[in-house]
């Protein structure tokens, strides 16, 4: 029996029992069951890729052993070449380079010793294609994905999505880069090639023998995992060489639980021009930007004009990550762990070559119809997502995970835009809350499709905690992940189209989600 069979009997076992809501359409249950464990015979691929995840051992650190990890290795089976690739001695899995319009058909083949699938986190995609945790495929089992490229171009990110285990699983290695271009990207002629680095931001810890060191303490859970050493694009204390020109960094949080501040040694104001949904419609300028766990930011720099041999550093500058104290120094002890909210070097660029040319930072990068309250269905009665941290456990509107339900407030429309309120349920005026609730910053993402932050609002005690990070959050353009700050509520607007079934929306600190920081809608 396939892993996917299990899981679909577990469903009407539960649902017979009468655990999962009553208001259930009957085709609902019909839905569970759409694993694809063999290629469509009317979906006609652009592309094919084949993915299998593998124990391997790589030399992540100079010096001294291999490190074990779990990772992805991956070969185009049909389409361009060039749309994978692959990162050579590295834990990270390839970068994936996707058009829009193109229809893709990967094979994941797990060949761990354990369940896995995969997550196409920010692609706007099927359910049986989104890598649902009731999907995850036994040892030795293939699961197909199928599903057209709808996203406008932009940064995304593909990991494991393996219930309970997401956190562990990705420390591990399973995740990397998805890139998706378009016409209208191609006309700006922003920098492409050489000039459009990825910069994934991870932290990892290391025992003396060079293997992977996670969570073994319960305040490390609670707060997330904080690693002792900062990794970009699967190195330690990396070094680029660049040109006296403009470059577009792709900047995506990839760690588990740690929010960056990210800002230019030198005084240098951070361009953006892309958020997680791509393009901004113009770009934005700051003293720095926050990058929550998940979060792409795409970052223009200009290195035109710097002199031969000139040097800047990517800094993550210090701020109060409002937690408790007590849990900071906890989850530290007898490690070396970088504290939230320290200062510490991420990457070094070196001018090596001067160049004459150098395109043009655009004025006007998209056109972006903006949601406002007009477009939705339940102007007063926004689908609440409260966040609580209490008892050990880490929950959305009082509740902890559970494959096999959702509650009214989850069951969506087909077609529809909801007003969604995210904000603390516990400490949300404070660190501590009340029954000993502790409240810390969130970031929270939504599967399916794309949204836009509609008001974000701080109501806290602390407002010099906040001063440390408010003018750092970009909400102007197409958000999967938002990161919700202790003190703040804030709304979004969420169009639920093309596609029925379950979606999940999580914490994307991973031991939180891990602890059961995730529930899902029912689009129907």
């Amino acid at each position: 029996m396939t892993n996917n069979n299990l899981n679909r009997r577990q469903f009407l076992k539960y649902s017979s029992l009468g655990l999962a809501t009553a208001a259930f359409p009957k085709f609902l249950l019909a839905n569970t069951s759409t694993a694809k464990n063999y290629p469509s015979a009317n979906f006609k691929a652009d592309v094919e890729l084949e993915f299998t995840s593998k124990s391997a051992f790589i030399q992540i650190l100079k010096q001294g052993n291999k490190t074990a990890v779990q990772k992805y290795y991956a070969k185009v089976l049909k389409g361009d070449p060039k749309t994978l690739l692959t990162l050579k001695e590295n834990y990270l899995g390839p970068i994936i380079n996707l058009e829009q319009g193109q229809k893709v058909r990967v094979f994941f083949n797990n060949e761990l010793d354990e369940p896995s699938i995969i997550h196409w986190h920010g692609l706007h995609v099927p359910q049986h294609s989104d890598g649902h945790p009731m999907y995850a495929i036994q040892p030795g089992e293939q699961y197909v994905y199928e599903f057209e490229v709808l996203n406008r171009a932009g940064t995304n990110f593909y990991h494991s999505h393996t219930h309970g285990e997401t956190g562990r699983q990705v420390y591990n290695g399973l995740s990397s880069m998805i890139r998706v271009t378009d016409a209208h990207e191609k006309k700006l002629e922003l920098p492409t090639g050489e000039y459009d680095l990825p910069l994934v931001i991870q932290d990892r810890s290391f025992d003396s023998d060079n293997q992977l060191s996670y969570v073994k303490r319960m305040p490390e859970r609670m707060m997330g995992f904080l690693g002792e050493m900062i990794m970009v694009n699967g190195k330690p204390n990396i070094e680029f060489s660049v040109k006296s020109r403009a470059y577009r960094f792709r900047a995506l949080n990839g760690s588990n639980s740690r929010i960056y501040k990210l800002a230019w040694d030198d005084g240098t104001p951070i361009t953006v021009i892309g958020t997680d949904g791509g393009l901004l419609e113009k770009p934005e300028v700051r003293p720095y930007v926050m990058l929550a766990p998940a979060e792409r930011l795409d970052l223009w720099l200009d290195f035109s004009g710097r002199q031969l041999g000139a040097e800047l550093k990517l800094y993550s500058l210090p701020y109060d990550a409002n937690l408790p104290m007590m849990m900071v120094r906890m989850s530290g002890m007898g490690s070396n762990s970088i504290e939230a909210g320290a200062k510490f070097k991420i990457a070094s660029f070196k001018v090596t070559e001067i160049v004459s040319d150098s395109p043009k930072l655009p004025i006007q990068l998209a056109t972006i119809k903006r949601f406002s309250e007009n477009d939705v269905n339940n102007i007063n009665n926004p689908i609440p997502i409260g966040l609580s941290m209490q008892h050990m456990s880490a929950l959305i509107n009082g509740k902890s995970f559970s494959m096999n339900r959702v509650m009214k407030d989850e069951q969506v429309e087909l077609g529809s835009h909801k007003k969604i309120r995210i904000f603390h349920e516990q400490g949300s005026r404070g660190r501590m809350g009340m029954m000993g609730g502790m409240s810390m910053p969130h970031p929270i993402h939504l599967h399916g499709q794309q949204y836009q932050i509609l008001s974000r609002t701080y109501n806290g005690n602390d407002e010099a905690a906040y001063a440390t990070v408010n003018k750092g959050f970009i909400d102007n353009g197409w958000k999967d992940t938002v990161l919700v700050m202790p003190g703040e509520e804030i709304e979004i607007i969420k169009p639920f189209e093309d596609y029925k079934g379950f979606f999940l929306y999580h914490c994307h600190n991973l031991e939180h989600e891990d602890l059961g920081m995730m529930r899902q809608f029912y689009v129907g």
